[in-house]
């Protein structure tokens, strides 16, 4: 560290140091005021100072648009929603609903099949109790024809024809 001597002498004289150091500090300030750099500083701290402040009025307004923005998407996204929840619940309804019918569709066909196949057996079972009738009249008669016309005469077969033709007519009604 260098240690600077002390002025001397009497104060307003050049010899002195400390004197030709204060002249020149007010000459840079009255210079400085001449030429009014203050004011031009002043100047040019406001014009910064304007186009800061204009700068973060434009920024809040950026942010109050981003903020509607986001708000807006936000609104949108959960009227979505609710639109694609409404749309899954109304599929899940039509679905059940869909179930339901083919459920009832499928008990009328196969109870309409069961009565069809029910009918069909009825239908055979009759016929085939007719034709075992027919066969038995038929056969019954032909046996008839034989033994009468082996034992019986004329007269007395008509009798007995006649006789099996009134019975055979009492069973099959």
């Amino acid at each position: 560290m260098m240690i600077l001597p002390m002025a001397t002498g009497p104060f307003f004289s050049l010899n002195n140091t400390d004197f030709v150091v204060l002249l020149g500090f007010l000459l840079f300030i009255g210079v400085i005021l001449y030429f009014k750099i203050p004011a031009m500083v002043g100047g040019m701290l406001d014009r910064r100072a304007e186009s800061i402040r204009l700068e973060l009025d434009e920024a809040r307004t950026l942010r109050e648009e981003a903020q509607t923005l986001l708000a807006s998407f936000e609104r949108k996204q959960k009227e979505v929603s609710d639109q694609a929840a409404g749309i899954i619940s109304a599929a899940k309804a039509e679905a059940d609903t869909a179930l339901e019918l083919a459920k009832e569709d499928l008990q009328e066909t196969i109870a309409r099949r069961l009565q069809a196949a029910t009918d069909q057996i009825a239908s055979a079972e009759q016929a085939a109790v007719r034709e075992v009738k027919d066969r038995a009249v038929t056969v019954a008669v032909r046996a008839a024809a034989d033994v009468i016309s082996q034992k019986i005469d004329a007269g007395k077969a008509d009798a007995l024809i006649d006789e099996a033709i009134s019975s055979v007519k009492g069973k099959l009604h």
